[in-house]
């Protein structure tokens, strides 16, 4: 049987290789059933297919969407995913790379409960734009 340690590193690995499948269903099965995400204190998404139409949106602005774990900590049921996010913005062409992390809340059987996303929105929306 696998480590805490190693379920976790693969469940980063696994949730960035979902971010980059293009598929926003494989984004979602991360979640429990009632999982949630917030990103930048926005109104909180509930629901795999709330989250799975979050994934689509970013899908359709980054045909070429690719997520990197950068890092992962945790305590007890407590974890942080930092990941890198990079793609060429549909409208714009613009090559973006953004930073941010999900603090995370999971389940005993690791799907993520709930999930608070950062990054930098406004340097995210200064690539896009190319200024």
């Amino acid at each position: 049987m696998a480590s805490i340690r190693d379920r976790l590193n693969n469940l980063a690995r696994d949730y960035a290789i979902a971010w980059s499948s293009g598929e926003p269903e494989a984004v979602a099965e991360f979640y429990a059933p009632d999982g949630q995400i917030t990103i930048n204190r926005g109104e909180p998404l509930q629901g795999r297919p709330a989250i799975a139409e979050m994934a689509k949106g970013f899908y359709a602005e980054f045909p070429d969407l690719e997520v990197r774990c950068d890092m992962m900590r945790w305590a007890g049921n407590h974890a942080i995913f930092v990941w890198t996010l990079e793609g060429h913005h549909s409208q714009t062409g613009n090559h973006v790379v953004t930073r941010g992390w999900e603090e995370w809340e999971l389940t005993p059987d690791f799907k993520v409960q709930t999930s608070l996303g950062w990054f930098d929105a406004d340097d995210y929306q200064r690539q896009i734009d190319g200024a």
